[in-house]
């Protein structure tokens, strides 16, 4: 091959490679396009959520980090929810259905809760396998914050604060 056929074929490839890994990294950077079916079997996407800051738990009866953490989550959602704040609680797949029920039942849990018995959201979400993990949206669907293990409750409200109180 001579140099001329050389250099387009060079720069449609550098082309190509830089926007695939922009698509990737927005994509890496956005919610998922998901639909929580909640254990009431109420239907919650993603999409529906825009302009609402929205957290994402993923968590599990029998992690004591998640359960220790519940009642702050509750608390959180009680006073930024009126301004336009969701969590959607994910319970994970190994996760027996009935105790998760039951707890939600048992702590009168305000915010959606869904099963995900098919790992469908775990996956979406980047095959979550540790718990607690914790996705934070802004209203326009950017990730602002990523965390495994326990929130840290007063940056949690920092950020929420700051989200609500910037022009969006």
């Amino acid at each position: 091959m001579n140099y001329i056929l050389k250099k387009p074929l060079i720069t449609t490839l550098i082309v190509v490679l830089l926007s695939s890994l922009a698509v990737f990294t927005y994509n890496k950077n956005t919610a998922p396009d998901v639909t929580f079916t909640t254990i009431e079997g109420k239907k919650i996407s993603m999409v529906d959520l825009k302009g609402k800051i929205v957290l994402v738990n993923f968590w599990a009866t029998d992690c004591l980090a998640c359960i220790t953490e519940m009642p702050a989550l509750v608390s959180t959602y009680r006073q930024y929810q009126q301004k336009g704040f969701e969590i959607i609680a994910v319970a994970m797949p190994y996760a027996p259905p009935a105790q998760v029920l039951n707890y939600v039942t048992q702590k009168k849990i305000p915010f959606p809760v869904m099963h995900d018995g098919l790992s469908e959201v775990t996956e979406k979400f980047g095959n979550v396998d540790l718990t607690p993990t914790t996705f934070i949206f802004d209203k326009q669907g950017k990730l602002l914050q990523h965390t495994i293990g326990a929130l840290d409750f007063v940056k949690l409200n920092q950020l929420i604060s700051a989200e609500f109180a910037a022009k969006n």
